[in-house]
């Protein structure tokens, strides 16, 4: 069962590792640091016990211990118990969600074994806002995407704001590097996958007419510039969502899930 250890010094360093959550340069999940996975909330963590990514700590006040007793029942790692203030000084803001739990991140996956048995694969460019790519795996994780790719100049998926509005699912969804962008991507195709670029372009084909492939692979640029014309090139087709007049595009998080819906309604 979870090892509970009562704190109250805000300074004990049995407590590093949820320190100074909100510092742009001290983050214990900065990669080129400890590079640890943070979940916050009763909810994440539990998505954190059944992911690959194996529960190392836990910081929280007694009321969260209360309700991850159960999941807890058989975890081997120490939970922190403090009150709020307390807690509040080591990660540096107040914490409404009342726990913490931490993970050191395991090995990447590969990206050939992680797609083997995928049907619907989305793949990222230079989608650099973390709340964007928190919602993507949100709407990832609740529309049957097997998995995601990320290609050049992508934020870290596993940022503490990313793994928070992702509601924990980035633990989840399966995520890989494709090293050469985006030459790689004949790795897809080589496997069956029609790779779609998504594009505002009014000239491109509607999205339900372009997706035909029985394996597909949505590719969704960033805010503003969308995907370059190198990535752009490397798809069989390019594919919009249809508009209103007046309205040329869509937050790219919202793009993905109504591209991702299209992806469930058309039948298989």
């Amino acid at each position: 069962m979870v090892h509970v250890i009562d704190i109250d010094d805000p300074a004990d360093p049995r407590l590093d590792d949820f320190r100074d959550l909100n510092s742009s340069d001290r983050r214990p999940d900065l990669p080129g640091g400890k590079g640890l996975v943070v979940a916050e909330g009763v909810l994440v963590v539990q998505r954190m016990l059944d992911s690959r990514f194996p529960l190392h700590a836990m910081l929280g006040v007694d009321r969260r211990l209360s309700e991850l007793a159960d999941d807890l029942y058989d975890v081997d790692v120490p939970f922190y118990r403090t009150d709020a203030a307390t807690m509040a000084e080591v990660v540096g803001f107040h914490l409404n969600r009342g726990v913490l739990g931490v993970s050191y991140r395991p090995e990447p996956l590969d990206v050939v074994e992680m797609i083997e048995k995928a049907t619907t694969v989305a793949v990222l460019e230079g989608v650099n806002d973390h709340e964007n790519i928190g919602s993507m795996f949100r709407n990832a994780a609740g529309l049957g995407v097997d998995a995601v790719l990320f290609g050049r100049s992508c934020a870290d998926p596993l940022y503490r704001r990313a793994v928070r509005v992702s509601m924990g699912h980035v633990l989840r969804v399966p995520f890989a590097q494709v090293e050469q962008w985006p030459s790689d991507l004949d790795t897809l195709r080589d496997r069956g996958f029609q790779l779609i670029a998504l594009t505002p372009n009014p000239e491109a084909m509607p999205l339900a007419e372009a997706m035909t492939g029985e394996k597909v692979a949505l590719l969704l640029g960033a805010e503003g510039p969308g995907l370059t014309e190198q990535a752009m090139g490397a798809a069989d087709v390019r594919a919009r969502i249809p508009m209103a007049p007046g309205t040329d595009s869509l937050n790219v998080a919202t793009a993905a899930a109504m591209a991702f819906y299209e992806r469930v309604r058309i039948p298989r």
